[in-house]
């Protein structure tokens, strides 16, 4: 009876983890038939699953074609943007979120505690509630259709969820190796740089690359602070395929395929990473 049961739960598990992959993978993969599709594929009906020729006319374009479509001619600026603002953004928010947390973690104040619930309650704030005084701001300081405005604006909603998982990472870190360290005369800041940062790689690589990921999708604040091709991200160009004469599907979902690509190589070469950090202080002994 036991084993019978131990088979019912496996394969319980295995049509969950199928079902779920299904359903995370099949759009993707629609998005990469259909960019390399004809636009009558697309448009017909019955729908037509697979191309009859594969057609890489906007790929070609994208990279640099003379008689590409202004779409298609931008997206390269808009991947050059995007790479800037989104790495950018992440350095700044592992530097000072990884030092905040530490903070939080490992030293004493008054309002400890407070402070810190103060940083996450930001997270709950919509971002359209916070566009308004975000473009006056930006406005002010003279930073309309920068990247700085950008980088700016990404940091301000992606440092405290930095600072929230740096924070649990942290506290899973053995306190005796740096009292050994202060012991040898280690300063506080040699401590963080030779010893926490070192063991704390996986939760520096989990939160980066969802400090990445958030800053490179990332498209309402875009759209409102910039509408020059030198500050314009990616997001905000693949949102031109759709102009007053229709929507060019197929151009839409090549612009969507490589715009992916960089998430998602991010997240193959360090999807260990991400699962320890994510894990790490979940059991502590």
């Amino acid at each position: 009876m036991k084993k019978r049961a131990n088979v019912i739960e496996k394969v319980c598990i295995y049509s969950a983890v199928i079902v779920l992959c299904v359903g995370i993978l099949a759009p993707y993969t629609w998005l990469i038939i259909s960019s390399i599709s004809q636009r009558i594929d697309l448009t017909t009906v019955p729908l037509r699953w697979l191309p009859r020729q594969i057609n890489l006319q906007n790929y070609r374009e994208i990279f640099g074609g003379d008689s590409a479509s202004s779409a298609n001619r931008n997206l390269k600026y808009g991947v050059y943007n995007s790479l800037i603002v989104a790495g950018t953004s992440t350095i700044v928010c592992l530097i000072a979120g990884s030092l905040a947390a530490y903070t939080f973690s490992r030293m004493r104040f008054r309002g400890k505690n407070v402070f810190f619930s103060m940083i996450l309650s930001t997270q709950f704030l919509p971002i359209v509630a916070l566009m308004i005084p975000l473009y006056m701001i930006m406005r002010w300081l003279s930073l309309l259709n920068t990247r700085l405005a950008l980088i700016i604006s990404n940091c301000s909603f992606i440092l405290p969820l930095v600072i929230w998982l740096m924070r649990g990472y942290f506290e899973s870190v053995p306190k005796d190796l740096e009292e050994v360290a202060r012991i040898d005369g280690c300063s506080r800041l040699g401590v963080i740089v030779r010893i926490v940062l070192p063991l704390s790689t996986p939760g520096l690589a989990a939160s980066g690359i969802f400090a990445f990921i958030i800053a490179w999708n990332e498209f309402f604040t875009a759209l409102i602070l910039t509408s020059t091709l030198r500050s314009k991200t990616i997001s905000v160009l693949i949102s031109e395929y759709s102009s007053k004469v229709g929507v060019d599907y197929v151009a839409m979902a090549a612009a969507g395929v490589i715009a992916s690509l960089p998430p998602v190589i991010l997240a193959l070469f360090f999807q260990k990473y991400i699962v320890q950090g994510l894990t790490a202080g979940a059991v502590k002994g």
